[in-house]
C-alpha cells in the first residue's frame, strides 16, 4: 500500500489537510437527512405513509436541485453559492424539525422537504471540482486525478455509512429531531467553512469577466447586450448522458439492494439487522473505493467501466438464492466491492469529457441521478418484495446491473474536448491570477 499511500499524500496537498475535513462534514448531512426525516415523521404522525411522501419530496428536491446549483457554481463561483445554499438548506432543515414536532399536516411537511432536497450545497460534487482544477492547476497526470476522485468516492461512502448510524443512535438515545438538529448545525458551519476554505478561488466561475472583449459590428440594443453578457454554454458530450444514465442505474441498485435487505432481513424476524448490513455493504465499497489507487493506469477508464459492470452482475447474482442472515452479510458485503468502482469510474469518465465550464453542473448531476434512481427503485423494489419476497426486490438489482453494462459496452467515452481546461486550470499555481 505504500504507493497508495504516496498518491493519497499527494491529493491530500493539493488543498490542505482541512480541506477533507470540511468537505467530509459539510456532507455528513445529506447522509443524515434521509432516513433522519423517515424516521422524525414516522415517529411525530405515526404514519409510514407520510414518512414515505417526505422522504420522496427530499429525494425529488435534491434530484431536480443539484444540477441547478452546479450550474451556478460554474457560472458565478462556488464561494457565494455554497454559502447560500448551506445557510438555505440549514433553515429548511431546522423548519422540518419543527414542523414535524408540531404535527403539521402532510402536504406541509412534503413541501418544506421538497425545499430542504432542492437546497442540499451539493458539496461532495463541489469538492471534486475543486480538486480537479487544483491538480489540473499543477500540471498534475490523469493518474492523480483519479487518485483525487477515488478519494472523494470513499468519503461518500464513509458519510453514507456514518450519517444514517449517527441518525439511529440519535434516535435510540433521544430523538430523531436532534439528529436532524445536528445536520442543520453542520450545514451552517461546515458549509460555510467548506465555502469560504481558500480553495474555493481554484475553481474559475465561466461568468467572470476574462479580459477586454473585441468590438463586435453587430447592432447594439438590450437583446445584443444580454447576449454578450451570458457567453454560450460548451456543448456536452453525447456520452455523458449515459454516464448519467449509469449513475441513475447505480441508484436503482442501491434502492433494490435496500428494499430486498429490508424484506429479507423481516421474514428472518431480524429487522434491526437491516441498517447494519447496508452499512457493512459500505464499508467494503470505501474500502474498495480507496484500492483503486492501485489499479495500474494503462487499464484506461472505459476498460474499468466495462469490468465494473460485469462485477456489478456476478456479484449480484448470488442475492437471489440467499435465505439466511450470515449468507445476506456475505453476499452484501462481497457486492459492495463492485460500487465504488463503478461511482468513481464514472466520475472519471466525466471529468475527462465534459468542459472545465461545465464540471460542476455535471458531478452534481451524476450525483443527484444516484438519489433520484434510489429512490424510485426502492419504491418500486419496496412494492414489488411486499408483494412477491425479497428475491423479486434483488431481482431488480440484477437487471439494473444488465442495464449498466449494456451502456458500458455501447458508449464511446473515449473522445476528449478541445477545451478540457480553462485557463484558471491551465495556468501553473506560480502564476495563477
Amino acid at each position: 500500500m505504500t504507493a497508495a499511500t504516496a498518491a493519497f499524500r499527494r491529493v491530500l496537498a493539493l488543498g490542505g489537510p482541512m480541506l477533507p475535513v470540511l468537505s467530509f462534514l459539510g456532507r455528513l448531512p445529506t447522509a443524515m437527512c434521509q432516513f433522519g426525516s423517515l424516521l422524525l415523521v414516522a415517529e411525530t404522525s405515526g404514519s409510514l405513509a407520510t414518512a414515505g411522501l417526505v422522504g420522496g419530496a427530499l429525494a425529488a428536491g435534491q434530484t431536480a436541485g443539484g444540477p441547478l446549483l452546479g450550474r451556478l457554481a460554474d457560472r458565478h463561483g462556488q464561494r457565494p453559492v455554497v454559502l447560500a445554499a448551506c445557510w438555505f438548506d440549514a433553515l429548511a432543515v431546522t423548519a422540518l424539525v419543527l414542523a414535524a414536532l408540531a404535527r403539521t399536516g402532510a402536504l406541509p411537511l412534503a413541501l418544506i422537504a421538497l425545499l430542504a432536497g432542492a437546497g442540499v450545497p451539493q458539496i461532495g460534487p463541489l469538492a471534486r471540482t475543486r480538486l480537479v482544477a487544483l491538480a489540473r492547476r499543477a500540471r498534475a497526470d490523469d493518474r492523480l486525478v483519479h487518485t483525487a476522485l477515488s478519494f472523494e468516492g470513499t468519503l461518500d461512502e464513509v458519510s453514507f455509512v456514518l450519517g444514517p448510524a449517527l441518525v439511529g443512535l440519535s434516535a435510540t438515545v433521544a430523538h430523531p429531531a436532534v439528529a436532524l438538529a445536528l445536520a442543520a448545525l453542520l450545514l451552517a458551519v461546515c458549509g460555510s467553512a467548506f465555502a469560504l476554505h481558500p480553495t474555493a478561488a481554484a475553481v474559475r466561475p465561466t461568468g467572470a469577466p476574462a479580459g477586454p472583449a473585441p468590438v463586435s459590428p453587430a447592432p447594439d440594443g438590450p437583446r445584443a447586450r444580454r447576449s454578450a453578457a451570458r457567453p454560450a454554454r460548451a456543448r456536452m458530450p453525447r456520452a455523458v448522458h449515459a454516464m448519467r444514465a449509469s449513475m441513475a442505474l447505480q441508484g436503482a441498485l442501491f434502492g433494490a439492494c435496500q428494499a430486498g435487505i429490508t424484506a429479507l432481513t423481516a421474514d428472518l424476524h431480524r429487522p434491526a439487522q437491516a441498517g447494519l448490513v447496508y452499512a457493512a455493504m459500505g464499508v467494503m465499497s470505501a474500502v474498495a473505493g480507496l484500492s483503486l489507487a492501485l489499479v495500474p493506469a494503462r487499464i484506461g477508464l472505459p476498460a474499468r467501466w466495462r469490468a465494473a459492470a460485469v462485477a456489478l452482475i456476478v456479484l449480484s447474482v448470488p442475492l437471489l438464492f440467499v435465505r439466511s442472515l450470515g449468507a445476506l452479510y456475505l453476499a452484501v458485503v462481497v457486492l459492495g466491492a463492485a460500487f465504488a468502482p463503478h461511482l468513481i469510474t464514472l466520475f472519471g469518465l466525466t471529468e475527462r469529457l465534459v468542459p472545465a465550464g461545465r464540471l460542476a453542473e455535471s458531478m452534481a448531476f451524476l450525483t443527484s441521478a444516484i438519489v433520484g434512481g434510489q429512490a424510485l427503485s426502492l419504491a418500486v423494489s419496496g412494492r414489488l418484495a411486499e408483494a412477491h419476497g425479497p428475491t423479486a426486490a434483488f431481482a431488480v438489482a440484477v437487471g439494473a446491473a444488465v442495464l449498466i453494462l449494456g451502456l458500458a459496452l455501447t458508449t464511446r467515452s473515449t473522445d476528449r474536448p478541445a477545451a478540457a481546461l480553462t485557463p484558471a486550470a491551465a495556468t501553473p499555481a506560480g502564476s495563477a491570477r
